[in-house]
């Protein structure tokens, strides 16, 4: 009989399947909300609606110029996944819950370990009073982060960049 799948990675499963609704060239992210066992919203990396993707565009902008990750995400066309979670639940069901977070690469579907939230979503999920935040290494492995770091450790005063 085959172990059952930890209740953390059975999220991080589901914001990796959200991931595949990616329209991004460069790195596919899955992202869901969840508070008390219940999934509140998911979101995943694309175009603001209307505008075309960059699969549809075949270009990636920050791939062209060699951006590193983490940096320069204003050129990027894509609403973070983070982001579209978050826009997409309510406000009184995003107090406390955690975000689980997952990243996979549109060559070979493969898990992308060592990411992190970006400057401008760790900010907006603060804000969002989003309490732990997930992120997938691996299939098995993960790390947890407590918001109250990000506050605390307020990255944005070093002039540091990237993850």
């Amino acid at each position: 009989m085959s172990e059952r799948v930890s209740k953390i990675n059975y999220y991080l499963d589901i914001a990796e399947i959200v991931s595949e609704r990616s329209t991004c060239l460069r790195k596919h992210y899955g992202a869901i909300i969840v508070k008390n066992d219940v999934i509140v919203a998911t979101g995943y990396n694309g175009a603001p609606r209307g505008r075309k993707n960059c699969v549809d565009v075949g270009d990636c902008i920050r791939e062209r110029l060699s951006i590193p990750r983490g940096e320069r995400y204003e050129l990027c066309r894509s609403v973070h996944a983070e982001a579209n979670a978050i826009i997409a639940a309510p406000r009184d069901q995003m107090l406390g819950a955690t975000l689980y977070v997952a990243c996979t690469d549109p060559k070979d579907g493969g898990v992308v370990g060592g990411t992190c939230c970006c400057a401008m979503c760790k900010r907006t999920v603060i804000n969002a009073g989003i309490e732990t935040v997930v992120i997938r290494d691996t299939k098995t492995e993960y790390r947890t982060v407590n918001v109250s770091e990000w506050i605390e450790n307020d990255d944005s005063l070093d002039g540091s960049f990237g993850y």
